[in-house]
Parts: C-alpha cells; structure tokens; sequence
C-alpha cells in the first residue's frame, strides 16, 4: 500500500500476520520545539548505575498474589510486632521485593472495624530486620465511637461541599461510612462520604469528604477523579497491538494483559463500543477518522504499561498483570482527559467541536500514572500530598516520552506542549520554571498546601526538573532551558533515568498518604541511598536538588565528621573508639589527629583511638579530620577516666519468657555508690517496646531503667542515670532484662556501670 499519510502505524505481531496501518494525528509544534534535534548534552552530569540488589523483583501476578497472601496470614503478629495496639488490625494493600530479597509491605489500618484513613504504612524487612514508615505517628486511643453528627447530617454536609466545587448532579455514591482520620493532628471519628457529579468542565466527579463525627467539620474535601486538558496531537510513525477475531481486527493489546481500547461515541458512561477495522489498517492521521483517537489512545496505554515495566518490572498499573482500558470520544466539545480508579480506566474527550482529541502521549501517561500512584503510596488529593501526586504524574509523563523517544514527540520538560489549551502554542506546565505558566509555584513555602493541587505540583515538577538536567542555561532534544535554583547555588544533573528510578522507589517503597514536601526529600534520599549508596554524589545531587526548591539544606561539601559524644572509659581497662568521617571530594584520603587525649590512648590513621588509659580524671579532646584536597573538620570532647566496670559477655533474651542477668562484681572499694550512677546498655533486639530493663543493686534495690518504651524501634544504646547512693559499691551489680511479648527476640551485647 501506498504511504499517503503523515505516521506510519505498525501492528505489532500477535497472529503470525505482520501488517501495517497509517495512524496519527497531525499538529503544530509548539514555538521554540524542534522535532529531532540531537539531544545535547549540556553540562556535565552526574552518572551512576543503581545498585543492583536495591533494584524492584520482577514478580509475576502470581508471586505478587502469594507474597500478598503470606503477609496477611501474618499480620495479627506484624501488628503485634511494630506496636500496634489491640485493636488495630493491618491490610495488606501490596508488597515489593527488591532484588536482594528485601520486603516492602504497604498496609492499610482498621480501628475496631473502623477503615483508618491516613493510618496506611510500610514495613521493611530486610535480613531480620525491620523499619517501619508511618503516615501518622499518632497513637490510635479512642475513648467514644459513638458519632454525635448523624448519617444523614454527614451526607447532607458532603453535598454541600460538593455545590461549592460546582459539582452539578451531585449525590452521595454510597451512605457514608464511619472512619477514624488521623490526616492531620489527633486521631478523630469522622464520615466519609463520596459525592458523585459531574464537574463543570464535564468531567465525572468523585468527591471525598471526611466530617467529623463529633463536631460536623470539615477535615477533607479531595476530587478522586484527575484531570488533564488539551486540543489535539500525534504520535507519529509507531507501533500498535491488535488481535484479530474472524474476519476483524480489534484494538485489544495481546502484549499488554489484552489492554483495551473503546469509542465512546460521544457518550458519558459505560465502555461504548470495541474499536474494530477490517484489515488491520486504523486511522489516516486526521482527527475526521474515528480510529485516529483510537491508535493514539492505545499507543499511550502501551507505552505508559511498557516505561514502568522495562524501568522497574511493573506488571502493570497495580502490578498485578491486570490490564485498564481506555475510552476515546468521551462527551460532547470535552476538553479534557481523566483517570479514574473506580473504573480502573483513562478517558479522553475530543475537545472544542468535537476535532481536536486529547490522546498526547504525555496526557496518556500523566492520567495513568495516577492510578500506579493510588496502588502504592495512595497520596492523598489535596495539601502538599496533592501537589507531590500531581507532580508524579507530570515526572512519569516526562521520563515515558523519554523512554519512548518518538520523532514527532522527542521527550521534553513541558507538560502538554502539544495540546496549546490557552491557544497561544504554550505548554500547560513548566517543568524547568512552573511559574512560567502564570499560577504555578517554583519553590516551597508554608502557602503552598493552600494552592491548587495542580500548581502546588510545581515545586517538586522543578525538583525533579534540576535532579534529571541541572541548574542554568542548556538544551535538550532542540528545547532550551534556564531553570534557576532558590538558593542561587547551581545544581549538576544526574540524568532523566536515574532521576525518575529514585522517586519511583520512594513513591513505591517510602512515601505514604500524607507524604508532604519534608518528608518527600527524606524519601528520595532514602531511595537515592538504597540504589546509589549514602552521600554518593547521586544523593548529595538529591539533597541539592531540594535545597534548590527551599526544601532542607545542601550536604556540606568536603569533610563531614559526626560528632563524638562525650565518653567516659574504666581506668586500666582496654577502650577503641572508631571516628565516622567521610569527605565528599571523590577520591580523596583521609587523615586523622587528636589532641588532648588521655595518657595511653592514642589515634590510628583509620581514625581509631584505643589503648589503655591508665590516670583517672577527665580532658577536653579535638579531633581533626583532613582529606586530601585540604579540607577539614573538627569535633571537642570531654573524656573522662573512671572507675567503669563492663560485661561484655552475650546472654541471649527468650522471646515472652523469664528475665534474664549479666552481673558485674566490685570488691575493694570503700564506700557507697554515686547519686549520679551512669548505667550504658548495649542491647541488640528487632523491637525495643518488647523490653523490661532494671538495674539490680548488691542489696537487691531495682531501679527500673526501661519498660516498654521505644515502640518498634530496633536495639538499645542509652545511658541511663540513676541514684544509687544507697548501694554499697562492693557487691555484685546486674542488668536484668525480660521479653514480654511474642515475635521479636534479642540479646544483651553490653552494658557497663560507672558508680
């Protein structure tokens, strides 16, 4: 067949049948885009390999289904576990496995049968293990269950709501239901009520309202629908999958779990009708065909299924291996295009007159990025949580157009460039500058949860935007760029690649529900440290990247020494104290030196000061640590020299069974002990809040020390005071440690005593 148009549509092979279609949909760039122009590279940029173990397990839906199912045959003891109280249930909501066999289960809470929205978290297991990343820290203690707001008053509060977004049609989806909000401040009995409508630009409209059962106020008003807009584009000479049944062909993607594609035929609900054609050849590349929407629809499900799957081995929107489907010609003159979960698919309208459809491969990928966004970290549609999740919608928009690198759309930092909504040829967003579209905000401020979701994104939109190309002038893909920096300090690139790797393992592995700015740094470091290792140049560039947008501060470049605490040491007896210093001048040495130190110790060129200390008394100490590019850093410290005795020996703690002594004997001593006894306790456990410690005296007096404080924090390593002036100082001291709940098990590695 002849080539008469402007894309080339290529079925990919499902039948053994290898034909081609043209397909796609002719637009005008927008100014100052070129069409394939040589990337260029710019400054230089950071370049790193992610550490393989920390890579995501490519599970198959089967072994994702049985990890599901083995985590919550054993939730009643992980609950017990991390410290959850009596009535506190968890539901597993999914499970990622890194290539090292680590686990990361995201749970979702009840409360005495109550749904707990905000109480989502994730536990860590890794080779015994166990973190925990919590939504909200809150302690759940609800005295009264008993709303004082009625249903009905509940219902009738969440219309209301709904007419101040100008949501027409609107009733409640279902008859709320009670929760327990921990979104912000103290844990509350509330309603939760879903408002369904239609939202004045014609998009379908799910609004969550949480009410509090006590009061009648309003914690929550969040849209469950997402939105983008636009006019019309094309994606150019690609490749679809059909599968053929009899004599037709249909747009179902046997690649991708048989993903489907719909005309809606102008309708509002339901799926409409299966794309089909007789021949295998869809489209003319003019939005007059019906097809034309139809292959550019199907392109963006399969790019966006492929990105995910070839960058992290996602199977899938929920990882599942279940495929969503999508619905061309959504309404009349709609101009816009929606994810919703409900439905688990992606719509699209055809815009103003019904000839300008809204199938731009990075509108495909935004919306459907929402969905993987509600299966992992669920972030909430509102506050700083929504702008960080309309933020992952625009940075998983940009790294798939990268991924797929297409002629007539070269991956860029602009959000819906070829859409020209405003009719001027401009993007909706600017990844590179958000305020370059007139509402969107460029950096953090305490204003910023206030704003609208899609111009809070901004911030982190320039985040990611720094963390993938840098600060300052450069041009990518024939697009020039000048993004500045918040603090004027310049900012080096570490790649669109490795940059969209660490938010999706901190999207999928640390953030929660109320993740906001804060805690998003504090996530992508986390994810930067896992796949590239703690103050590597790739994270110290993470950290940059935020203070680039007044989130946190820069790592000091140079030298880093952490600060030694004070220490206290038994005279004659052997001590070693290991300085932890690192320089982030790549390559360089390091150098050590201490002044002051007590008679017999002395300092080694690791950085080690040990000996035997042999006067008693106490001293000012001054370390120094120097690389070997000159730079430096220093720490003083007291050192005091006493009588310290210490038992070392491990006693191993039965898991919820009897107590337990390490004792230490003093003889030839006069005397009683001091009112400022300092107790040290070195005990290696998985779950702290399990522990009773005491220290028992030679004439039998206890003096608690710890009782099952620390929650589902690992170990022991404190320094306890206590006065035990009435305690002969000759005698035999003990530290008597018991388990009191089941699971988790430990050991005393050491404790010493200074009387």
């Amino acid at each position: 067949m002849s080539l008469r148009h402007r894309a080339l549509v290529r079925r990919r092979r499902t039948t053994g049948i290898a034909l081609t279609a043209v397909g796609a949909l002719l637009a005008l760039a927008a100014p100052g885009l070129a069409a394939a122009a040589p990337a260029d590279p710019g400054p230089a940029k950071i370049t790193a390999n992610p550490r393989a173990g920390a890579a995501p397990d490519a599970l198959t839906p089967a072994h994702r289904t049985a990890l599901i199912k083995s985590a919550q045959s054993e939730a009643a003891g992980t609950a017990q576990r991390i410290g959850l109280g009596g009535k506190e249930k968890l539901l597993v909501k999914d499970v990622v496995k890194d290539a090292d066999g680590t686990t990361h289960t995201r749970y979702e809470r009840t409360y005495a049968g109550l749904p707990v929205l905000g109480g989502d978290l994730v536990v860590h297991d890794k080779s015994g293990r166990t973190t925990v990343t919590r939504a909200s820290k809150a302690t759940l203690d609800l005295s009264n269950l008993s709303p004082k707001v009625t249903k009905s008053a509940a219902a009738g509060k969440a219309l209301a709501a709904s007419k101040k977004t100008k949501v027409k049609g609107a009733e409640t989806e279902r008859a709320p239901r009670l929760v327990v909000w921990t979104g912000a401040g103290k844990p509350v009995l509330a309603w939760e009520t879903v408002v369904e409508g239609v939202q004045k630009d014609g998009t379908p409209s799910e609004l969550q309202v949480v009410t509090d059962a006590a009061t009648g106020k309003q914690l929550l008003a969040a849209e469950k629908v997402h939105t983008g807009s636009g006019k019309g584009q094309f994606v150019g000479d690609v490749e679809i999958g059909t599968t053929q049944s009899g004599s037709t062909y249909q747009l179902v993607d046997p690649d991708r779990a048989n993903q489907k594609t719909y005309d809606l035929n102008q309708g509002t609900s339901g799926t409409g009708t299966l794309f089909t054609d007789d021949n295998d050849v869809w489209g003319n590349g003019q939005p007059s065909d019906r097809q034309t929407a139809g292959v550019d629809v199907a392109y963006g499900a399969a790019a966006t299924w492929d990105y995910f799957k070839d960058s992290y081995g996602r199977n899938g929107i929920r990882n599942d291996g279940v495929a969503a489907y999508s619905r061309a010609h959504y309404g009349n003159n709609y101009v816009n295009a929606f994810w919703q979960d409900s439905c688990f698919c992606m719509t699209y309208g055809d815009g103003s007159g019904n000839t300008h459809p809204l199938t731009a491969l990075d509108v495909a990928a935004h919306e459907m990025s929402h969905g993987v966004t509600a299966a992992t970290a669920g972030l909430v549609y509102s506050g700083e949580s929504g702008g960080l999740n309309e933020a992952t919608s625009d940075i998983f928009a940009a790294a798939v157009e990268f991924h797929e690198d297409l002629p007539a759309d070269p991956g860029d930092y602009f959000v819906g460039e070829k859409i020209d909504i405003n009719g001027d040829g401009t993007p909706l967003r600017y990844m590179d500058k958000p305020s370059k579209d007139g509402a969107s905000k460029d950096n953090w401020s305490s204003t910023l949860g206030g704003i609208d979701v899609h111009y809070s994104s901004g911030p982190a939109n320039h985040f990611f935007y720094l963390l993938s190309e840098g600060s300052g002038p450069k041009t990518v893909n024939g697009v020039d760029y000048d993004s500045p920096t918040y603090d004027g300090q310049p900012v080096t690139g570490i790649g669109i690649e490795n940059a969209a790797a660490i938010w999706y393992r901190a999207l999928t592995t640390y953030m929660t529900s109320t993740t906001n700015y804060a805690g998003a740094r504090t996530a992508t470091l986390s994810a930067a440290a896992d796949l590239f290792g703690a103050y590597s140049p790739t994270y110290l560039a993470v950290a940059d990247a935020w203070a680039g947008i007044n989130v946190g501060n820069r790592i000091a470049l140079g030298v880093n020494l952490a600060p030694v605490a004070d220490q206290i040491s038994g005279v004659n007896q052997e001590v070693g104290l290991q300085l932890d210093a690192y320089t982030t001048n790549s390559g360089a040495s390091l150098t050590y030196e201490a002044e002051g130190l007590p008679e017999g110790l002395s300092i080694s060129p690791t950085g080690l000061i040990s000996g035997t200390p042999a006067t008693l008394g106490t001293s000012d100490v001054t370390v120094t640590v120097t690389d070997s590019t000159g730079a430096t850093a220093s720490d003083t410290f007291t050192w005091q020299i006493a009588y310290v005795y210490s038992n070392a020996t491990r006693v191993d703690i039965p898991d919820n069974g009897a107590a337990v002594l390490s004792p230490v004997t003093i003889s030839g001593r006069e005397g009683n002990a001091s009112a400022t006894t300092s107790v040290y306790v070195n005990i290696v456990h998985t779950y702290r809040g399990d522990l009773i410690v005491d220290l028992v005296g030679p004439n039998g007096t206890v003096y608690p020390l710890l009782n099952r404080s620390g929650g589902s924090a690992d170990n022991v390593d404190q320094t306890f005071t206590v006065d035990a002036s009435a305690q002969p100082l000759n005698g035999t001291w003990a530290l008597r440690v018991q388990d009191r709940a089941n699971i988790d098990v430990g050991h005393i590695a050491r404790w010493t005593l200074t009387p």
